[in-house]
């Protein structure tokens, strides 16, 4: 028998709690005990007038920024439709039926007026990771480095090349936003003073993103994602945004490290990376500081030929030179210089060189220098930080943390697959940053919620 119409019947009084209509096994309920947002009016008192309307709390603001990241919703006008009428969202971002959705102008006005002056991203970031440490999810022992590109909100059309590009034409005062905070950020070393080359594109939209082939597919302009991770739990503990090329990725690592250590008194027994991370200058600086770089040695001494390459020569170093297979010594200098400029400096690449009437006789030469008179061998500067990443390579330690490295990736992966955060919507260094930041704050609090789950409650019947 088919039952009767449905209709909708008005009401003059009803009962209705969203309490009881979200689920107790819903993500956002195992989040929302992690999310403490009582000291942001604090925070931001200084950047609000003390005359004129109510603003909209900025409490609200975050909670519904915190629902985007979460659940992959990458469109603020499509935010404030789902959270009109989500149930589930509304319940977390403390409104009832009755309150209205702030507009979505609303965030755009507040990310850049107040919440970029007061760094109030970074501060909530900080914030999720300080709740990680207090739950335990964080020992600082190990720390993984890794970077991935976010393609930028630009594109090739609207670009101009290298030869016909020049900073000196742009008028500030006339420029969008991110123009304007591509020419402040000329002289930063995440993003223009990374590098002295010149992009081959440079976008009108976006002159900060690089353009880059890096993926082995069409370039495009991007931005890197740079994530520090506490291998413990796979819990973000820095976040960093630069230009799309390796020196500035690198040089992330010492930004990173440095506040983590400032800010949390984190500091790691061991770094793990990939082979980009491996240059000299970087182990020298990790090995300086007592970090044991668990990093793949970034070394072009190697040889194709078949003959000796510079690991088959045994350093010497109390008399500062190399000894050859055959017994013989490869020195830099062998005898004393009255122009200091011509002796050792200590500083930079040195060579060292074996004596040539001792090459021409050896039974080895053609497995040694077949094409060269005397055999020379070039010592970069921090050949010892090098060596001694070399030497934990041949360890199970080492072996352990290139396993660990994977969950640098895996959050990758999720950060674009999961969230949806392959290409951004923001332009400019700072928007990036703040997508960043936000992307970081809400994978750590889903990680929260995995690993601390909301306690289930019985229903009453």
């Amino acid at each position: 028998m088919m039952g009767p119409k449905q209709e909708a019947q008005a009401a003059l009084f009803y009962e209705f709690s969203l309490e009881d209509h979200v689920p107790q096994d819903h993500l956002l309920r195992s989040i929302d005990r992690f999310v403490d947002l009582n000291g942001i009016r604090a925070h931001l008192a200084d950047f609000y007038s003390h005359t004129g309307r109510p603003s909209v709390d900025p409490e609200l603001l975050i909670r519904m920024l915190l629902v985007g990241y979460c659940f992959g919703i990458r469109s603020e006008r499509r935010l404030c439709e789902e959270v009109h009428l989500n149930l589930a969202y509304r319940w977390f971002c403390r409104l009832d039926l009755t309150n209205r959705v702030p507009d979505h102008s609303t965030f755009s006005k507040n990310r850049h007026g107040r919440f970029r002056e007061s760094k109030l991203l970074r501060h909530l970031f900080e914030m999720t990771v300080a709740r990680c440490i207090e739950e335990g999810l964080v020992s600082g022992q190990r720390l993984a480095i890794d970077a991935s590109l976010i393609e930028a909100d630009a594109n090739k059309q609207n670009s101009t090349p290298k030869e016909e590009w020049d900073t000196t034409t742009i008028d500030p005062t006339d420029a969008p936003r991110a123009v304007r905070e591509y020419l402040e950020t000329l002289d930063e070393a995440a993003f223009g003073a990374a590098s002295e080359v010149q992009p081959k594109f440079t976008s009108h939209s976006d002159p900060a993103s690089q353009w880059t082939a890096a993926r082995k597919g069409p370039a495009f302009f991007s931005y890197s994602d740079n994530y520090l991770i506490d291998t413990d739990h796979g819990v973000i503990v820095d976040v960093e945004a630069t230009r799309s090329i390796r020196q500035a990725e690198v040089g992330s690592t010492k930004t990173m490290l440095k506040r983590v250590k400032d800010k949390f008194d984190l500091h790691p027994e061991r770094l793990i990376a990939d082979t980009a991370y491996g240059t000299g200058p970087m182990l020298g600086w990790l090995v300086d500081r007592k970090i044991a770089p668990h990093i793949p040695v970034f070394d072009k001494s190697g040889r194709n030929d078949g003959t000796w390459t510079r690991a088959d020569f045994e350093w010497d170093a109390e008399n500062d030179q190399y000894i050859c297979p055959e017994g013989q010594e490869l020195k830099q200098f062998r005898r004393n210089y009255s122009d200091p400029n011509r002796g050792p400096t200590g500083k930079g690449t040195a060579r060292y060189r074996a004596l040539k009437e001792v090459c021409q006789v050896c039974p080895s030469k053609a497995k040694c220098c077949p094409n060269a008179d005397a055999r020379k061998i070039t010592r970069e500067e921090h050949e010892d930080a090098r060596q001694i990443a070399r030497d934990i390579a041949k360890t199970r330690q080492y072996d352990i943390s290139m396993k660990l490295r994977k969950k640098v990736e895996m959050l990758f992966a999720h950060l674009k697959r999961i969230l949806g955060l392959g290409r951004l919507r923001l332009r400019g260094p700072c928007g990036a940053n703040d997508r960043f930041l936000l992307a970081a704050t809400a994978q750590n609090l889903r990680k929260l919620a995995k690993i601390l789950p909301a306690p289930q409650q019985t229903r009453k019947a």
